[in-house]
C-alpha cells in the first residue's frame, strides 16, 4: 500500500530555527490515553495525501522552507522511511546546494529503524525529538503489543535513547506532565538516565481531542507540578543536564 501522510504546509514552531513543512504519518505503536493526535492513529484518517503531492509542495515552496518534520503517529514504523528521507534530501534550498533538513519526532519504540537511519549519512536526521512519556517499565501500559518484534517496549525505548545519545545528531527530549497521580516522581527518575545534556522539555497536559475522552475533562497541571518534574529531573541526572519548561504559547 502506498504511504500516505497528512501535510501541514508551513510551521514556525516544529523545527527549532527552521521554517518547515510537517509530514504526519498515520498509525502508532502506542495508545497513550492522553494523545491529542487521535486522528493520526488510523489508515482511515481523513485528509491523507500521496507522498508525490507532498514532495511537489516541497519543491514549490523550497525558496521558503528550510526543512521537513517527520511526525505522527510514528514515522519509524514505516519501512519506506529511509527512501522518503532520501527523496526529501534531493530537494535543495534556494541557493541550490543545501538539501532540506530533516527532523524526526519519535516515540522510541523502533530502535532498529532508528539505527538504520543514523548509520547512513544520506538518511540520518539533522535533528531528533524523542518522547519520554512514563517510566520505561510502564510502557507496556501504552503498547498495542507485537509490532514486528516481541521485545518489551520499555527496552526498545532504552535502546533508542542510547542510539541518540551516542550519535552526533542534535536532539531534544519531550515529556508531558500528566494530571493527577498518573505520573509519579518514579517516572521522572526512571526516565532521567535516558537523557544527556540536550534540552529536556516539560510541557503541561491539556485536555481536548484525547484518545480516551475521559481525559478531556481532566485539569491541566499547575505550574508547581511542572516545577516539581523539572526539579526531579535535575536531581536525578548529572550536573549540566538541561531540563526546560517552555513558556506557554
Amino acid at each position: 500500500m502506498p504511504v500516505k501522510i497528512i501535510l501541514r504546509k508551513t510551521s514556525l514552531i516544529d523545527f527549532p530555527g527552521c521554517i518547515s513543512s510537517v509530514f504526519f504519518f498515520p498509525r502508532c505503536s502506542l495508545r497513550c490515553p492522553w494523545c491529542h493526535n487521535r486522528e493520526f492513529l488510523s489508515d482511515e484518517t481523513e485528509g491523507l495525501i500521496d507522498l508525490e503531492n507532498a514532495f511537489a509542495h516541497l519543491k514549490k515552496r523550497q525558496a521558503v522552507l528550510g526543512g521537513v518534520v517527520l511526525s505522527g503517529g510514528e514515522p519509524c514504523l514505516y519501512e519506506e522511511l529511509p527512501e522518503i528521507i532520501g527523496e526529501i534530501r534531493k530537494i535543495s534550498l534556494r541557493d541550490g546546494d543545501q538539501p532540506l533538513k530533516v527532523k524526526l519526532d519519535t516515540n522510541g519504540t523502533f530502535p532498529a529503524m532508528l539505527g538504520k537511519l543514523i548509520q547512513n549519512g544520506e538518511t540520518a536526521p539533522d535533528y531528533i525529538a524523542l518522547d519520554l512519556k512514563i517510566a520505561p517499565f510502564r510502557y507496556s501500559e501504552l503498547s498495542l503489543g507485537d509490532w514486528r518484534t516481541n521485545s518489551n517496549p520499555g527496552e526498545l525505548l532504552n535502546q533508542s535513547a542510547a542510539l541518540i545519545r551516542q550519535s552526533s545528531i542534535a536532539h531534544e527530549y519531550r515529556t508531558i506532565v500528566l494530571p493527577g497521580a498518573y505520573m509519579t516522581k518514579d517516572d521522572v527518575q526512571n526516565l532521567a538516565p535516558l537523557a544527556d545534556d540536550s534540552p529536556w522539555y516539560f510541557r503541561p497536559f491539556r485536555g481536548g481531542n484525547c484518545l480516551d475522552p475521559a481525559w478531556d475533562s481532566l485539569e491541566e497541571p499547575e505550574k508547581e507540578a511542572l516545577n516539581r518534574a523539572k526539579a526531579l529531573a535535575e536531581k536525578a541526572i548529572e550536573m549540566g543536564k538541561n531540563a526546560i519548561i517552555p513558556a506557554k504559547p
